[in-house]
């Protein structure tokens, strides 16, 4: 059994839906080396989130940003939310945060990651403005 731990920084996205896939396979070739194993991917911030979800279709992520933006409007007026420290978009960040989840965990099979057909990893970013986020890359598993 090994363990092998990495801190990634994704590029700086501003409020949407986005494939991370190929970021995460590209910055850790160390999945290579696992012959059966578990990939967990924690974000490490409080107003954005990773999911698994559809891989193809860019309509879906549009949609899903403008589901959780219905389910959890921005109050743009004020009086909503108590917490505003950091603008209109920042408790409903946390909330869409908290819904969504800050991890994920995707098996390895033969040095390739295990998602279904139409799976992919997804970074979900809640605020309006840019922001970089770090997320910790946590490898279990026997190596090749």
């Amino acid at each position: 059994m090994s363990w092998f731990q990495k801190q990634i920084t994704l590029p700086s996205k501003a409020r949407g839906s986005y494939l991370i896939t190929d970021t995460i396979v590209r910055e850790l070739p160390e999945i290579k080396n696992y012959k059966v194993g578990l990939l967990n991917l924690f974000i490490q911030h409080t107003s954005c989130a990773l999911s698994l979800n559809e891989n193809w279709d860019e309509d879906v992520r549009a949609d899903m940003s403008d589901a959780l933006d219905r389910i959890v409007p921005e109050d743009k007026r004020g009086g909503m939310y108590r917490h505003d420290a950091e603008g209109s978009d920042d408790m409903p960040a946390h909330v869409k945060s908290a819904l969504v989840g800050a991890s994920v965990t995707v098996p390895i099979s033969n040095g390739k990651l295990a998602t279904g057909t139409w799976q992919g990893i997804w970074y979900l970013e809640f605020r309006a403005a840019k922001h970089s986020r770090r997320v910790v890359a946590t490898i279990q598993g026997e190596k090749m």
